[in-house]
């Protein structure tokens, strides 16, 4: 018998206070295995064109998986581990970890889901205590990134349709739980946000606020996002 109560959280300034992607070539470049002139710019725009609803959602999955091409699964787990020491588990807030633990307590199924590709999202879904997790796949060959996505990414509507075939896998239907909650901070979230019972903004951007407070939606902090 499975929970009666699904609980979903995005991650990038969720439950992280920035974007795993960007703050991944901010260390690969700190780390000297990446160009500064080809990337520095490149990310910090893209980043900025992401938050405003301006870049679709090829562009950012594409350009940031792009960093990865031709670079071997071994080195970049090395590297990974690294970033979660130096990087991921310094930013994360008590209170993010202890809102995932509320619903956990609770006996409600959790569950992470972010554009951000599994590659990346993977070890902070472990860190968080998520057993359950969706993610942008990554085409793997001869043990090494080919800087491709595996179907589509899952942000936008996607994020939706991801969920409805994960929840169908398991013989779920969003309709088979009393209450259905996410939380998560970005316009970009709003197609998901909307298909809930209990949508929660959590350290909202403009225009997720502004939609929040139309339609009542309560808006939350869970750190310095």
């Amino acid at each position: 018998m499975h929970p009666d109560v699904l609980a979903l959280f995005d991650l990038d300034n969720t439950l992280l206070p920035f974007d795993t992607d960007e703050q991944w070539v901010r260390f690969m470049l700190d780390c000297m295995e990446l160009d500064a002139v080809e990337y520095a710019a490149a990310s910090d725009d893209l980043a900025r064109r992401y938050k405003r609803g301006e870049a679709g959602a090829y562009e950012f999955t594409e350009f940031y998986v792009s960093v990865l091409r031709g670079r071997s699964l071994v080195d970049m787990h090395r590297l990974h581990e690294r970033f979660m020491a130096e990087r991921v588990r310094p930013a994360v807030d008590d209170r993010a970890r202890a809102l995932v633990e509320k619903h956990k307590g609770l006996g409600h199924m959790v569950v992470l889901t972010t554009a951000t590709s599994r590659f990346l999202s993977g070890p902070i879904a472990a860190e968080l205590g998520f057993e359950h997790h969706i993610a942008t796949e990554l085409e793997i060959a001869n043990d090494a990134f080919t800087g491709r996505i595996l179907g589509p990414p899952n942000m936008r509507e996607g994020k939706v349709e991801r969920l409805l075939t994960w929840l169908a896998s398991r013989g779920l239907r969003l309709a088979n739980f009393r209450e259905t909650w996410f939380y998560s901070d970005s316009q970009n979230d709003i197609p998901l946000l909307s298909h809930v019972t209990h949508p929660v903004a959590v350290n909202p951007d403009m225009v997720l606020a502004a939609h929040a407070r139309h339609h009542g939606w309560p808006q939350i902090s869970l750190g310095d996002a």
